[in-house]
């Protein structure tokens, strides 16, 4: 199965965030859970963009889309998804993301650009292994991961030029 799209790559978008929407619902109906109305906007809102969006700007589009303007409205949502694997909290920047693999368990590492401030999760079981080998040594059970690393994506790097005049 190849990876899903992320922010760096060009994708339809749209098809992105309806598949989102889609596996969202499948996974909770196998929960016996369902998406109401406002965490469903509210994951919508999450999916629109490959940003990581503060709860107060969870909290505008859900009031512009008529929810309410009330904090509870989007935290509420906000740590339905997380629970559910459907979001994670992006600590960094006191933000939240949609889940880019919400049907597995897996310690996401997030890529932040700090350009264009768009965010890519990508897999990070090599980097977890990696760090459960390092904590076991000395006798520390790691229970959650979360990586985050700042940099700049594709379009934010600026082109490198070489001794000979090549730009790459």
């Amino acid at each position: 199965m190849s990876p899903p799209p992320n922010a760096f790559h060009t994708h339809d978008h749209s098809r992105c965030a309806d598949t989102g929407i889609a596996r969202a619902e499948a996974l909770l109906a196998e929960r016996n859970l369902r998406l109401t109305a406002v965490r469903r906007q509210t994951l919508q809102i999450l999916l629109a963009e490959h940003r990581a969006l503060g709860a107060y700007d969870v909290l505008e589009r859900l009031a512009a889309a008529g929810f309410g303007n009330q904090p509870p409205v989007a935290y509420r949502a906000l740590e339905f998804l997380v629970e559910q694997g459907l979001a994670h909290k992006v600590r960094r920047l006191n933000a939240f993301a949609a889940c880019m693999h919400p049907e597995t368990d897996h310690a996401p590492v997030f890529l932040i650009c700090r350009g264009c401030d768009a965010l890519a999760e990508t897999a990070g079981g090599p980097v977890r292994d990696a760090l459960n080998t390092a904590a076991k040594s000395i006798g520390f059970t790691v229970e959650r991961t979360s990586i985050e690393a700042l940099g700049l994506c594709p379009a934010c790097t600026p082109p490198c030029t070489l001794a000979s005049g090549t730009t790459v």
